[in-house]
């Protein structure tokens, strides 16, 4: 099939009604061969009951297939469309390490730069700092070989009413704040010797990126990571549903439960997804909206490392690199997970993310093929996580599909992203 004749069966497809059984919202180009990726979800945001999804894939650097499903707001009856925003959660991560990356790039920053030693930070009270503290470093931070285990200490991130109480300030903390009180909380192993997923520790990069450059996290990551490769929707969300994005979807949990508000009043009961969390301060670990086209429009930048536009090949290599004396099958590089495959340096890579209300799933494969899912309710039925649900489902819808498509929808204005 060449250009101008699948632009005609997609032009064609999308003045037709969509055949999504039980008239479930389907939106953006059909696209003519892809129908396994339309099957796949429509049959899941139906099995699981989700409110919304959307799915892209890059197939050799082109946007091949974007499409909205289900509703982006139950109450009015919007539905989800290719380019709307979703709470990402950890897949705010890999954009984290891109920017750290960038600083090594610039030579502001070295991988093996003691992190506090940068800071600088003020300690609140009077405990006592942990002086392994001094020998943290960046790679450490990316590696998530800082020193802190949430299972042996807890999340700092999500207690954002008690650190505001012990600076004596209006909660919710802020990520300094966070960081600041983190000082004289002790280690809970020693700096390097193992890995131990932590969100503080990308809090951390976050400040390094702002004490480098004198811009906030945001204001650097959109105008030097995000801008360089014309994505300009994406930005940190708000916790609170009133002060969502233009083009936002809602946030849905399946208990509809409350939570205590981090936001004054305290006394009130609320969603947790609106305001039973301080997302503002998760920036550097979760805090990102994104639509799946802008997220993988982010993930084809890393596909041909000699014409990246935000990173060098150094770089990128230095990304998925395997970290020394890690022998297992998978393992965390820097910023993403990574599964060689086969025995010429090729991999899969990816990154997973969760809020209550949202799930999203990165995925970067070996053979040319990007695909973003994300949606706006974060489990199933039975409490698992729905992008770890649906990841082998996409693999084998992209596996059944016979044909593939020469046309990058985006520039054929077929979709837009910003």
């Amino acid at each position: 099939m060449n250009a101008m004749e699948f632009l005609l069966l997609v032009t064609l497809a999308m003045t037709l009604p969509d055949t999504a059984p039980a008239r479930l919202p389907v939106t953006g180009p059909a696209v003519a061969g892809l129908e396994s990726f339309d099957n796949l979800m429509t049959s899941f945001v139906k099995t699981h009951r989700i409110p919304g999804a959307s799915l892209a894939v890059v197939r050799n650097g082109k946007i091949i297939y974007a499409r909205g499903f289900g509703y982006a707001d139950t109450a009015s009856g919007h539905a989800v469309k290719p380019d709307s925003l979703f709470r990402i959660a950890s897949l705010s991560k890999p954009i984290t390490s891109a920017a750290i990356m960038q600083l090594v790039d610039r030579g502001k920053l070295r991988l093996d730069d003691r992190v506090f030693d940068i800071l600088k930070l003020k300690p609140v009270g009077k405990g006592e700092i942990d002086p392994r503290l001094k020998k943290v470093t960046v790679r450490q931070l990316l590696l998530h070989t800082g020193g802190w285990d949430r299972s042996k200490s807890g999340d700092p991130m999500f207690r954002p009413v008690k650190i505001a109480a012990a600076f004596g300030a209006t909660p919710p903390a802020d990520s300094r704040q966070v960081a600041r009180y983190m000082l004289t909380a002790p280690l809970d192993f020693d700096p390097g010797k193992r890995y131990a997923y932590s969100n503080f520790g990308y809090c951390l990069l976050g400040r390094l990126i702002e004490a480098k450059t004198r811009m906030t996290y945001e204001q650097y990551v959109r105008k030097h990571v995000l801008a360089k490769i014309g994505v300009t929707r994406m930005r940190i969300a708000r916790s609170q549903r009133a002060k969502r994005a233009p083009g936002e979807v809602t946030y849905h949990t399946r208990n509809k439960g409350l939570s205590p508000s981090v936001f004054p009043p305290l006394g009130r009961r609320v969603p947790v997804q609106y305001g039973g969390m301080h997302v503002e301060a998760m920036d550097a670990h979760g805090g990102w909206i994104a639509s799946a086209i802008d997220l993988v429009r982010f993930a084809r930048e890393f596909d041909s490392p000699k014409t990246s536009r935000i990173l060098s090949a150094k770089s990128i290599a230095a990304t998925f690199e395997r970290p020394r004396a890690n022998k297992a099958a998978a393992y965390y590089g820097l910023g993403w997970s990574v599964r060689p495959v086969g025995t010429d340096g090729k991999a899969n890579t990816w990154h997973a993310g969760a809020f209550a209300g949202s799930s999203s799933l990165l995925v970067r494969r070996h053979d040319g093929l990007n695909w973003a899912v994300l949606f706006n309710m974060a489990r199933t039925a039975k409490g698992k996580y729905l992008a770890h649900v649906i990841d082998p489902l996409v693999h084998q819808a992209a596996n059944a599909v016979k044909t593939w498509p020469d046309i990058d929808l985006l520039e054929a204005r077929l979709i837009k992203s910003d």
